[in-house]
């Protein structure tokens, strides 16, 4: 995301393109940083950093903050921005949050994006903490997307079976599964 560790050009052409937005961003960035780390939001979601209920609460929850005060079109933009970015970083084989990015955890992350403008436009007075709360509540719900996985943690694709990553090491389209946030880790 804009002014994380590392931006990507695309992001930084967004932010040319909105000055005043992406000082709001990066304000807003440091605010709500410190929130999303904390690791009460593990206990109350899950540790997947990449494609599990952790993964949507990040999408989520940065743009439903940056929608409380930035325009849904220009998050937008800045969301496909920032994808776009992941896909440059999959070709250089540059890891965010630790995995190469892929297909499917793109189409995930532009869905939660959408579902954090939602709740941040329909939610604008509600506290940092107070929007953290109800984006917990809207995921445990099944509302924003992730990617199925056994209890172990290997991903699933849609027929239950264990993906093994390395067949798919420098392929973009892996056959993973995407299934709503309420989904219950099975082994």
């Amino acid at each position: 995301m804009l002014i994380a560790q590392k931006t990507s050009k695309q992001e930084k052409i967004w932010a040319f393109k909105h000055p005043f937005s992406a000082v709001k961003i990066k304000k807003l960035y440091r605010q709500v940083s410190p929130i999303y780390k904390q690791s009460l939001n593990k206990l109350l979601l899950d540790s997947f950093n990449n494609g599990g209920k952790l993964d949507a609460f990040r999408h989520t929850y940065f743009m439903a903050a940056f929608a409380q005060k930035v325009k849904v079109k220009k998050l937008r933009e800045l969301g496909i921005a920032h994808e776009k970015g992941n896909q440059k970083q999959f070709i250089k084989q540059q890891t965010e949050e630790g995995e190469l990015a892929d297909s499917l955890s793109n189409v995930m992350d532009l869905n939660n994006n959408e579902l954090g403008y939602k709740i941040g436009k329909e939610n604008k007075n509600l506290s940092l903490e107070e929007l953290r709360q109800l984006i917990i509540k809207e995921i445990n719900e099944g509302k924003a997307l992730i990617m199925k996985r056994n209890k172990s943690g290997n991903y699933l694709d849609c027929n239950n079976n264990i993906i093994d990553l390395k067949l798919y090491l420098h392929k973009w389209y892996v056959p993973k599964c995407l299934v709503s946030s309420d989904y219950i880790y099975k082994d």
